[in-house]
């Protein structure tokens, strides 16, 4: 371990000296684990990064000024549309899908390196339940998901064929994950199909481009962003363990979306006849100022612009069919072959640049004293999954339906969108429909035959709670035997006991 002396030394070259201005008061413990910390940091790299954070942030917000111009939709022979296309067609990709994940040739890439804070809880969001009947959490639909689809493709062709499932965690997630992961026997996966890794973590600045301290003895460190995927690919050897396993195409998803559908094989159809080395699903925006960013093309290349870059103007502009023409929004949602994201790691990720998040960074005083700030106070820089677009060769764009496909968990209760009242609701209006167009009726406490509607305005709850397990229909499929013309009470949870007792 480098000296006290060998650290201050080091700081002293990246300009972060007042890092150590608490070292001499420190027992010997907390001081050789901040010694350690700091040790560890670049003192070039350390000083380039405070730099560009708060040069990033003085510039001001909004839209480029010549962005506009620059500016094109998609061009219409790269998207595909999940709801608008040809019937046979849509078959033929799902039969790709399932035909690449029967060949062991298809993997899913968890980016869970987020803590739940903005839910106003203190673990990692992939272990919050929002409140469904079974009270499963968001990973435990994601691991029966992952189930589900080998065992749809294993039918259909005569394998046993197995989707690996790699997590991408941080300092904050990973520990509590894995504990989650093991107290639930991994959800009966197999263990050795769960991969965890750990993305970069870099120190959070202040306005002036000094780095932070959390406590006396800690540096207020944050996670890289999801584009820290690329340099964690690298460093954790996740590539080569996918080569191994004869991976070839791989499903990157964020943790917070409850109707995500893993592996989902129309999607990697797609793209596999398709020749894609790069995808994105989108869904069409619900209105022009929706705060989602936009894929698009930006100078002839495809790249996600977010929402605050587009002008009110732009973000208003339609097609001649009546639809927006900047009006397919980021759900972050990937395809990547293999070899491409081996490509953006070895030689394009240095190319990726950071973007700048204020945030509210729990700090020390210049007393040591610790503080909570009310509103931002600190700078955390952060690299996105979607940035490596426009190195694609071939790039394309797959739409699905919103209330099928898209319904984010990013916010407490007490906010109007994205909460856990949104994302239950969304789920359970979901499987209402399913059960409907499996020929379902329900009762109300009365034995009366309720209304059915399977189309409903706005937030409202359905008329019957109806929740299915991913273990018994994946995407809708195959529930008739359990439902068609059965009568039912709500609430009416289809596990896979309750779906062997109706089929009896």
């Amino acid at each position: 371990m480098a000296s006290e002396r060998e650290v201050r030394a080091r700081l002293q070259r990246a300009g972060q000296e007042h890092l150590l201005r608490f070292c001499a008061e420190l027992p010997p413990g907390p001081r050789a684990a901040l010694l350690a910390e700091l040790g560890a940091l670049e003192p070039e790299a350390l000083r380039e990064h405070c730099r560009r954070a708060a040069a990033a942030c003085a510039h001001p917000p909004g839209p480029p000024p010549d962005l506009a111009a620059r500016l094109r939709p998609l061009p219409p022979e790269c998207v595909g549309s999940a709801s608008r296309c040809d019937p046979e067609m849509r078959r033929l990709w799902e039969e790709e899908g399932f035909r690449q994940i029967s060949l062991n040739k298809v993997a899913v890439l968890l980016l869970a390196g987020g803590q739940g804070t903005r839910l106003g809880v203190t673990y990692p969001k992939g272990m919050y339940q929002v409140g469904l009947p079974s009270g499963k959490t968001l990973y435990q639909l994601q691991a029966e998901r992952i189930r589900r689809v080998e065992q749809l493709a294993g039918q259909r062709h005569g394998t046993r064929c197995n989707v690996p499932w790699y997590i991408m965690t941080s300092e904050f997630t990973l520990g509590p994950t894995a504990k989650f992961f093991r107290e639930h026997d991994f959800f009966h996966l197999d263990p050795s199909n769960v991969i965890m890794f750990e993305q970069h973590m870099l120190p959070a600045v202040t306005f002036d481009g000094k780095a932070m301290l959390e406590q006396k003895d800690k540096v207020a460190m944050a996670p890289d962003g999801n584009g820290g995927l690329y340099c964690a690919l690298s460093d954790h050897q996740i590539l080569e363990d996918m080569e191994r396993r004869g991976v070839e195409f791989v499903h990157v998803y964020c943790v917070d979306n409850i109707l995500v559908r893993l592996a989902d094989p129309v999607f990697i159809g797609f793209c596999v006849l398709r020749g894609a080395d790069c995808g994105a699903k989108v869904v069409e925006k619900a209105y022009p100022e929706e705060p989602v960013g936009v894929v698009c093309q930006v100078d002839g290349v495809p790249q996600v612009v977010e929402y605050s870059e587009i002008s009110p103007e732009t973000a208003q502009l339609c097609g001649s069919d009546g639809s927006l023409l900047y009006g397919l929004g980021n759900i972050c949602n990937h395809f990547f072959t293999r070899d491409f994201l081996r490509m953006v790691s070895s030689e394009f990720e240095p190319l990726l640049k950071p973007h700048v998040a204020v945030k509210k960074v729990p700090y020390v005083d210049e007393e040591g004293n610790p503080v909570k700030p009310i509103k931002p106070n600190g700078i955390k820089m952060e690299k996105f999954v979607f940035d490596v677009f426009r190195f694609a060769k071939s790039f394309v764009a797959f739409e699905v339906s919103r209330e099928e496909e898209f319904s984010p968990l990013k916010n407490a209760a007490s906010a109007a969108r994205d909460n856990p009242a949104t994302t239950r609701r969304a789920l359970l209006r979901q499987h209402y429909r399913w059960a409907l167009q499996a020929g379902a009726c329900f009762l109300d406490a009365g034995g009366a035959r309720l209304p059915e509607l399977p189309s409903l305005p706005g937030n409202r709850e359905p008329p019957a709670i109806c929740e299915i397990s991913p273990l018994v229909s994946y995407s809708g499929e195959g529930l008739e035997p359990y439902l068609q013309g059965r009568e039912f009470r709500s609430p009416l949870i289809l596990d896979e006991n309750q779906a062997s007792a109706l089929q009896l």
